[in-house]
């Protein structure tokens, strides 16, 4: 979804509490990601970049993925729901960049944004409660569990990887090229 000329492009805080910079920096990500994914057809959606398989349709349905794995699995210890559920990740571990080809743009824009939205809720129970420090449902093979601070820092990195993708791919399908959709 790119955003009117009226709405404001989503900015960090350059001063701040930590949880508005880390958000911030993450809502970024998110805008960079939609932009560079708008306003394409299935074709664009579906263009690769030399021999990579990765698409805007695949990057797109892989951070819902992602979105919906950080805050079930890691946050809440919950099973990740529908479609996710369904997959065999043993047998196909990209499943979710490969099945992307078989839905429709708007299929796909509707599942990053649904899952964001999930996110976006949970992160703001959570800092409704508590700050960053909180630790996290999962626990791993150490006894160690992440704390919010960490999950939003890795929802971060990935997508931070993943624009510089959306970058690549997206000029290489119409020349859309820079870091901010026109104002």
């Amino acid at each position: 979804m790119i955003k009117s000329e009226t709405e404001a492009w989503p900015e960090p805080p350059l001063a701040g509490i930590e949880a508005a910079a880390i958000l911030g920096a993450l809502e970024r990500q998110r805008a960079t990601l939609a932009w560079k994914c708008s306003g394409l057809d299935a074709s664009g959606l579906r263009a690769t970049l030399g021999t990579s398989a990765i698409t805007l349709g695949g990057l797109l349905k892989h951070l819902a993925h992602t979105e919906d794995s950080h805050f079930a699995r890691l946050w809440l210890g919950s099973p990740v729901g529908a479609p996710w559920d369904t997959v065999d990740w043993d047998s196909t571990p990209d499943w979710d960049y490969r099945s992307a080809a078989e839905d429709t743009p708007e299929q796909l824009h509707v599942l990053w944004q649904e899952s964001v939205a999930r996110s976006r809720a949970i992160v703001e129970e959570a800092l409704s409660t508590g700050g960053l420090d909180q630790l996290g449902a999962y626990t791993t093979r150490s006894g160690e569990r992440p704390n919010l601070r960490r999950i939003l820092l890795d929802l971060i990195e990935e997508y931070a990887r993943h624009a510089g993708h959306a970058d690549l791919i997206r000029e290489s399908v119409d020349g859309l090229t820079g870091e901010d959709p026109p104002r």
